[in-house]
Order: structure tokens, then C-alpha cells, then sequence
């Protein structure tokens, strides 16, 4: 399945070396869970029951998949509304462009998931279950953030801090797991949504001043 960051702010690097990210995204290959609950059950539009050809373009000689512009249009409208009237209930969502459709996680509505059905017509939109929604992990995610200069102190090095887009809880990225984890645990309680991954420091790109930088011309 392709997965595509979806509407998300740019990233904002701090003085502390970690990147913010809301709303993103992670395909399970880039990163080690440690915590990471798992939901079952959902829905699917009409529009799923019709088959669907990809779309293609092509790069650098290689054909590659992209979203059509009547399911991108789609997906803003849930993405908008969901953000603004169902925060709630609105975890994320997805894109597979191989099957032309789109997946929206959310904590169970029935207002919604009547938007949902309304706002894809004839595409093909797959509704999963979410723990947790935008507006819950936003607190978690502010309140991670305004802790950071508490965890440089503390020496725990913290690389990058962003809600799931699957509404499974608030990544937060760590340099040394086995020793972020019991701190994070200690201060947040065992039952906060928290998924602590290792992740490498951010390695910002060289200034053109850099003795590093290429030669202007090259």
C-alpha cells in the first residue's frame, strides 16, 4: 500500500534539534514500534464496490502512481472538515493510489460518518477505527512539546514529537529508547497514548557558507 503524507504543516526545526510534525503519517517500515495499539472494524463507501484503474505518470523513467484529482479533492474536503467540525472524532488519513482509494481513521460518529458518505459520491473511501482523535492527541502532543526544554535537562534526547495519522497515539522519536522510556512513562503514567520509537538526530543540510557546502556553479 502507498502512503502519502496528507496536509500537513511544514516541519519547524527548534534550538532542541526536533522536528514537529501534526497529522502525518508512517509507513511501518520507517521506524521501530515499542507501543502501538492496533483497532479493528470500520466501514467502506458504495464506491468501492467498482473496480479502478490507477494513474500513472511518469519520472525520470519510471512510472509511478498518483492520486486522481477528483479523490484529492475528496480527501480535502473530509481532511477540512474534519479538522475544523468533527475534531473529535478525526484521527487522519490515507491514501493508496495503487487501488485508487482513500482510508479515514476516526473515532466512531455517526454525524461523521454521514459526512463521509455524502462527501465521496462515487469514490471509494475506507473508514477504519481510531483510539484516539486530532483534538486528544493535540493535547498530548502540546503538552510532549512544552516539556522539551524539561527533557534536555534531563538528557533524554528527544528528535521529533507528532500525532499518528491513524489516531494510535503521539510518536515521539528518541535517540535511546531504554532510557526514554522509563522517563517518559514516569512522568506521563503508563497510560498515556505515547509510541516511543528510536529515531537518528536531525542533520540539518549544509548553509551555502558551509566549508562543507559545494562550490557555488556545482
Amino acid at each position: 500500500m502507498y502512503r502519502d503524507r496528507f496536509r500537513i504543516g511544514p516541519a519547524l526545526a527548534l534550538g532542541l534539534g526536533v522536528v514537529l510534525v501534526i497529522g502525518g503519517c508512517l509507513d511501518p517500515g520507517d521506524a521501530e514500534d515499542v507501543d502501538s495499539p492496533a483497532v479493528a472494524g470500520g466501514w467502506s463507501t458504495a464506491g468501492c464496490a467498482v473496480p479502478r484503474i490507477p494513474e500513472h505518470v511518469t519520472v525520470g523513467g519510471a512510472r509511478v502512481p498518483v492520486t486522481p484529482p477528483k479523490l484529492d479533492a475528496v480527501m480535502s474536503r473530509i481532511d477540512q472538515a474534519g479538522r475544523a467540525e468533527f475534531r473529535d472524532s478525526f484521527a487522519g488519513l490515507e491514501v493508496d493510489q495503487e487501488h485508487v482509494l482513500a482510508i479515514v481513521y476516526r473515532v466512531p460518529s455517526t454525524p461523521f460518518d454521514d459526512f463521509i458518505r455524502k462527501t465521496a459520491e462515487d469514490m471509494c473511501v475506507q473508514v477504519r477505527d481510531a483510539v484516539h482523535s486530532t483534538a486528544e492527541l493535540a493535547v498530548w502532543h502540546d503538552r510532549v512539546l512544552a516539556d522539551l526544554p524539561y527533557w534536555n535537562h534531563e538528557g533524554v534526547g528527544i528528535v521529533s514529537v507528532g500525532a499518528r495519522h491513524d489516531g494510535s497515539g503521539i510518536e515521539i522519536g528518541v535517540r535511546d529508547v531504554g532510557r526514554a522510556r522509563p522517563a517518559l512513562v514516569a512522568r506521563y503514567g503508563a497510560r498515556a497514548p505515547l509510541i516511543i520509537v528510536s529515531a537518528d538526530p536531525v542533520r540539518p543540510l549544509p548553509a551555502e557558507t558551509s566549508r562543507v557546502a559545494p562550490p557555488p556553479g556545482i
